[in-house]
């Protein structure tokens, strides 16, 4: 039997329940424990809010106040992502869902093959256009594909039809999380991170299932947790399959969180660990698809450990990857990549003394417009550097930083 038409926020009000693994009971103590004292006076029993969400989820009728007020801060969603139509965002998933739709209507199969050619090549895109998309504006196209994904759970397929869709749901989710984790929601984050896992698990995916624990690593590291990052990177390689882009990025990662712990000669041997791996590598089709790892990408990452470790080396790796990036010698600008590189050699310049070229680099990286907030750690240590050098520079780098996060 076909799947039953819902309107896209129904689905969406699904899928993100589903994606923090709560169940419609849980959704509805969710809804309650988000209300003030008035609002919550006034709730009707829990199993009347079960209720509501069953009849919300099967799209019947959308929620009014003030359930919209208190989904938004259960799920941590603006009321207009959830139930509105953005411009960026919204108008965009309904177009593209659009013509997947009708090419799934036009199949023998309820999911059938061409749509299912379409979500891949959608996965492919959205991970290429990661590198140079705000992490919000990526997020929501994400958000689209996969409540389009959750859809079609629910509709016949076969067996290999199946496993293809969890595929596309884990490689989403797993995006998705990284988008979240660039966004500082780490709590969204890790629900993500834990859909991404289980649908790897059920499709048998070692390399969506490595590049999870390699994600989960790369967030303890933002947050300064080097040991448990050491940790997940190692635990990445183990699952990925050897060689895979999964496992050249876990032992790239575990390099740096070696080099955060000021472990010297554990960081060199990860990274030539990392050069024996890459150097038979090809340059891609696709060098800004995220998951797909590259020589460009390698050095950057050696930029960045040698930077953290204080060695000497990391100023000429700095100047040549971002000299490389902003060429575009190998493919689109990546702007995210270079603005990492300028914190990279503003970091390697102050461990130089070369002070004056550090605090205008760095100034550069936070007036970009492109800094994501993982990020802003990085940009911190270097304004604290300065600080404490007091160089004429801080007080200027402290307003633009100030200036940056308040935005």
């Amino acid at each position: 039997m076909e799947a039953k038409h819902v309107p896209p926020w129904a689905v969406r009000l699904r899928a993100e329940r589903r994606e923090h693994g709560w169940s419609q009971t849980e959704m509805a103590k969710r809804l309650a424990e988000a209300a003030d004292g008035a609002t919550r006076a006034h709730l009707p029993s829990r199993e009347s809010i079960v209720r509501r969400i069953k009849s919300y989820e099967a799209g019947e009728h959308q929620p009014n106040d003030p359930y919209r007020v208190l989904y938004s801060r259960a799920l941590g969603i603006s009321e207009d992502e959830l139930f509105g139509t953005p411009a960026n965002a919204w108008s965009y998933g309904d177009d593209e869902m659009e013509a997947m739709e009708l090419a799934r209507r036009s199949a023998a199969s309820d999911v059938g093959t061409e749509t299912l050619e379409r979500l891949e090549l959608a996965v492919d895109d959205l991970a290429t256009a990661y590198p140079g998309t705000l992490p919000a504006e990526l997020l929501n196209r994400v958000r689209w594909h996969l409540a389009y994904v959750a859809r079609l759970m629910d509709a016949r397929k076969t067996l290999a039809e199946h496993r293809r869709l969890l595929v596309v749901g884990g490689w989403l989710s797993l995006l998705a999380a990284t988008c979240h984790i660039d966004l500082h929601q780490f709590r969204a984050g890790t629900a993500r991170l834990k859909t991404a896992a289980e649908l790897a698990k059920h499709s048998e995916h070692a390399e969506i299932a490595a590049w999870c624990l390699e994600t989960a690593a790369w967030q303890v590291l933002t947050t300064g947790d080097y040991r448990r990052a050491v940790t997940l990177s190692q635990g990445a390689q183990a699952v990925a399959p050897r060689g895979s882009s999964a496992y050249i990025q876990a032992t790239a990662q575990e390099g740096r969180a070696w080099a955060r712990l000021g472990a010297g000669p554990e960081t060199r041997d990860a990274l030539d660990r990392v050069a024996r791996l890459v150097s038979p590598l090809p340059m891609p089709d696709r060098p800004e698809h995220h998951y797909r790892y590259d020589p460009a990408k390698s050095e950057a990452y050696i930029a960045t450990t040698l930077s953290w470790l204080g060695d000497p080396a990391a100023e000429r790796y700095a100047r040549h990857v971002l000299a490389r990036l902003e060429s575009a010698k190998d493919g689109p600008p990546r702007p995210r990549r270079a603005v990492s590189a300028r914190l990279d050699l503003a970091l390697s310049l102050l461990a130089a003394d070369q002070l004056d070229e550090a605090g205008q680099i760095t100034l550069t990286a936070i007036t970009s417009g492109i800094l994501v907030p993982s990020s802003y750690w990085r940009a911190r240590e270097v304004i604290r550097a300065v600080e404490e050098r007091r160089l004429p520079e801080a007080g200027e780098l402290r307003e633009a930083y100030r200036e940056l996060t308040a935005s």
